[in-house]
């Protein structure tokens, strides 16, 4: 009698085990179509539900650039399959931009009214394009299934907005994006002063194709002339989803700008590698000596070397520490720091458990303990001061990135920034890091906040920071073919 009850209590167990699997497997799945506001858990940072204002019902689609007015510049790009050749003679199954990738290089001053008109040639899964650190409008934000629909073949779409900013910014589209990326579907662009500083200027732009490292599409040595004594400044580029180590050899060099913002009295280094987040940019600045300078990604063979008459080899560079962005450079007065009231302040848990992902088994990542969809989405009001915290509790390095704001670094494990503000919108979240963040909500509309490896993304690693009364008309999936990662 008592084995008969203990295997009926045995059958009932495995019975509910597979019931409850059974219910987290369906509950995970999504629709073929849905709207990326119809799941997660809205978290309003501490704020009264419906926050300090109740904001009537926008749609993004309305919060676009200037629409009127002749554009300054004006750049057509057209996206189509093509077969990339390395210089090695490798040649890859990719994906461009006006037949080249990198795509061609976007230069422009600040204050310009910027015009791009992007025309699908023959991809098949659609495009969009999205302009990495630039705080557009949120319309203009090229998140296909959030600000717009992907661009599908035949199809074109124009993006217009005001060149607010000025540093080194990147575009990719935000379709599909850990594919169309990876396979080509890239390029820089730089945002000029209105009255250009005088320097050689030179983009250094990294991509992994095949699993072969390139500077500016060359895994080779790229040698360019430049005159001994002329100011240099290299806008580093790390387009991969992992870090890239940049080396410069040669020459002393200040880090003059991170993520499209100035730093304050950087300092001279040599010797120092520059580990630069997915996503990431660097500016570095030097005066050219009258020997050959080297900029180089460690131990691989793309390189750039700078020399008086262009022929020379770059130097070998020398080991050396690591550039600490958060004790470099020197203090300087911030519109908002540790000290002030902050309107929301938000948690941001990245960790990975057991469980289904849109009915898939595996080791999936989570943000403060739930799979995708079930993540927070951070609602703001206009004119908040927000403060993050993220925390990384995996053994992965996480670049996260954030659309349509610069976030101001307080603390990095409970340790104050020391050295020169420092603005991010990709930052790499090392294993076990712990970061403060904080930026004023000044740019409304529904933003992507994901991490910018493209896999950890389109594994679940993103959500959305969401402005009260902004809601999007576009879905992801169906009959739109829109899948933002």
């Amino acid at each position: 009698m008592a084995l008969r009850i203990a295997a009926a209590l045995g059958i009932l167990l495995v019975l509910a085990l597979v019931g409850v699997l059974g219910w987290a497997w369906w509950d995970s799945r999504l629709p073929d179509t849905y709207n990326v506001m119809d799941y997660g858990s809205h978290d309003y940072g501490g704020a009264a539900e419906h926050g300090a204002h109740h904001a009537a019902a926008v749609s993004v689609a309305s919060l676009k650039g200037p629409q009127a007015g002749k554009p300054d510049v004006h750049f057509e790009l057209m996206a189509r399959p093509t077969t990339i050749r390395l210089a090695s003679g490798h040649e890859v199954d990719g994906l461009a931009f006006n037949d080249r990738s990198p795509g061609p290089e976007l230069r422009v001053r600040q204050g310009d009214l910027v015009e791009v008109r992007l025309r699908n040639e023959g991809v098949d899964g659609g495009v969009s394009i999205h302009w990495h650190g630039v705080d557009v409008p949120n319309a203009e934000d090229g998140v296909a299934g959030v600000t717009q629909d992907a661009v599908m073949p035949g199809g074109s779409y124009t993006y217009r907005f005001r060149a607010e900013q000025v540093g080194t910014f990147w575009y990719h589209t935000h379709q599909s994006s850990a594919d169309e990326v990876r396979r080509g579907l890239f390029g820089p662009l730089v945002i000029e002063p209105q009255k250009p500083r005088g320097a050689v200027d030179v983009v250094a732009l990294a991509h992994d194709f095949d699993g072969i490292q390139t500077l500016n599409g060359n895994e080779r040595t790229t040698r360019l002339e430049v005159a001994a004594g002329s100011p240099v400044r290299l806008r580093l580029i790390n387009t991969n989803n992992t870090p890239a180590r940049f080396t410069v050899a040669g020459t002393p060099f200040r880090v003059v700008a991170i993520d499209g913002t100035e730093l304050n009295e950087p300092q001279p280094l040599e010797n120092t590698r520059l580990i630069l987040a997915g996503g990431g940019r660097y500016d570095i600045g030097f005066t050219m000596p009258s020997s050959p300078v080297g900029l180089g990604i460690e131990d691989t063979t793309a390189v750039l070397a700078l020399s008086p008459d262009g022929r020379a080899d770059a130097p070998p560079p020398t080991p050396g520490a690591e550039f600490d962005p958060a004790a470099y450079g020197r203090p300087a007065p911030t519109p908002f720091d540790a000290r002030r009231h902050f309107d929301r302040e938000f948690e941001f848990d990245i960790g990975r458990k057991p469980g289904f992902m849109d009915g898939k088994p595996g080791m999936h990542w989570t943000i403060n303990g739930g799979i995708y969809p079930d993540v927070p989405v951070f609602v703001v009001d206009r004119g908040d001061l927000v403060k993050v915290t993220i925390e990384n509790n995996t053994d992965s390095v996480h670049p996260m990135h954030l659309h349509g704001h610069h976030a101001l670094v307080l603390t990095r494990d409970e340790q104050p920034v020391s050295g020169s503000p420092w603005w991010t919108d990709t930052l790499s979240v090392e294993p076990n890091e712990r970061y403060e963040l904080a930026f004023r909500a000044d740019n409304p509309g529904l933003w992507m906040d994901h991490c910018h490896n493209l896999r950890h993304a389109v594994e679940g690693l993103t959500m959305h920071v969401a402005y009260t009364g902004v809601q999007t008309p576009f879905t992801v999936g169906g009959g739109a073919h829109n899948h933002p990662e």
